[in-house]
């Protein structure tokens, strides 16, 4: 495996990112067509309107579920890169500090990250900044 760094850290969850939004993307487009195609006969409207909410649904709940997950991570890394920050500074991260930012700290080695955290803070760097900023990347398998 090749070293992470700023062009290659993002991850894709191939059965998530590569299968199942393109199988809703289908069904979204098969559910439409079946619906117009179902407007002019009673029989088959109910049926029709029925697959097209439940999709919506099923929509609904594969987007919420990838944002609880990401959010579950963002709270563990806010924790774990308060800790961090508490080790090598002996203060708490500064509250400035939004949770975009936080996460993309979390690439920077110990030598830089104080530094970066305290000017991601002054300045209100965006987080891509912040990334590329990062000299000595820490690589993060885990996240997803």
């Amino acid at each position: 495996m090749s070293t992470q760094n700023f062009e290659n850290h993002v991850r894709i969850d191939t059965g998530y990112h590569r299968v199942l939004y393109p199988i809703l993307l289908l069904t979204l487009i098969g559910s439409g067509v079946n619906l117009y195609h179902a407007l002019g006969d009673h029989q088959r409207l109910y049926s029709a309107s029925l697959i097209v909410v439940i999709l919506a649904a099923m929509i609904a709940m594969a987007l919420y579920a990838r944002i609880y997950a990401l959010r579950a991570q963002d709270r563990a890394i806010r924790a774990e890169e308060n800790l961090r920050h508490y080790v090598l500074t002996g203060k708490l991260l500064d509250s400035r500090l939004t949770m975009r930012q936080i996460v993309a700290l979390r690439f920077a080695s110990d030598g830089e990250f104080p530094a970066l955290a305290a000017q991601a803070a002054a300045a209100g760097t965006d987080a891509k900044e912040i990334k590329r900023a990062v000299k000595h990347w820490k690589a993060d398998e885990n996240r997803v």
